[in-house]
């Protein structure tokens, strides 16, 4: 364990005030969530992931991309927050004034006890329409087919289909959630970033703007990337290792003090 937390790691945890923790898609793959680096297996294996992440595609086969989505959202319905997960939480109890900002549209943060994570590329249980944004319910849970077209439900205001909310290869990111990530990161004096590429903007910016600001950066991640030159530590190992230790060594435990 102690070789894991280098003594400048657990320094700069212990004395930070204002924490951002940064996570990417590498913290859900730990609790078996594929990432879209990942092939598609069983019946989605004839389809290209990133093709079907885009509002074209959703236009041209609605029921087909529909039907990924839930299908997606059912893998991670059976998925279980990891140790990662449990010790973002307990960082964030124990450094308050900060933000928990990923990448991930899982809800497995949220499960492991965080209040409120800001979702930069949506989420998979929050669905809206199409045409006006009006939020749409979570559908029932059921077990999608794998490979199979689910129809998507109508808006209850307007009639137009529901799409998933989720931001799409193209699209902008959430004005609100960017705004509220930028505002944290700018005035926070520690970033962590966990299982994130680095390769996916303008997400890969957020460690970037906390270094420009003054921030020291700390770097989880089992291979380098472009943010280990940002990083003033990096910490070569999976989150769910990593992070814990870095607590244990840090306030003695991830239960709440």
């Amino acid at each position: 364990m102690g070789q894991l937390v280098p003594r400048e790691a657990v320094a700069l945890l212990g004395q930070a005030r204002r924490v951002v923790i940064f996570t990417g898609a590498g913290m859900s793959a730990e609790s078996g969530v594929p990432t879209f680096r990942d092939a598609l297996t069983g019946l989605w294996q004839r389809f290209d992931a990133q093709a079907l992440a885009t509002s074209q595609a959703f236009r041209d086969d609605p029921a087909l991309v529909w039907g990924w989505y839930e299908w997606r959202r059912s893998i991670v319905g059976r998925a279980r927050p990891n140790p990662g997960h449990l010790a973002v939480a307990a960082i964030e109890a124990r450094v308050p004034d900060g933000a928990l900002v990923t990448q991930n549209v899982d809800d497995l943060h949220e499960r492991a006890g965080s209040p409120a994570p800001v979702h930069l590329h949506g989420s998979l249980f929050a669905p809206r329409c199409v045409a006006c944004a009006h939020p749409a319910p979570v559908p029932a849970e059921e077990e999608p087919a794998e490979g199979r077209r689910v129809p998507p439900p109508r808006c209850a205001h307007c009639s137009a289909p529901v799409r998933p909310g989720v931001v799409w290869f193209g699209e902008a990111l959430p004005q609100e959630a960017l705004a509220a990530a930028v505002e944290a990161t700018s005035s926070c004096d520690l970033l962590l970033t966990v299982g994130t590429s680095g390769l996916v903007y303008p997400a890969a910016e957020i460690p970037q703007v906390a270094a420009r600001f003054g921030a020291a950066v700390i770097q989880v991640n089992p291979e380098e990337t472009p943010l280990d030159a940002v990083a003033d530590v990096n910490l070569r190992g999976p989150a769910a290792r990593v992070l814990p230790a870095l607590v244990e060594a840090v306030w003695g435990g991830t239960d709440p003090a």
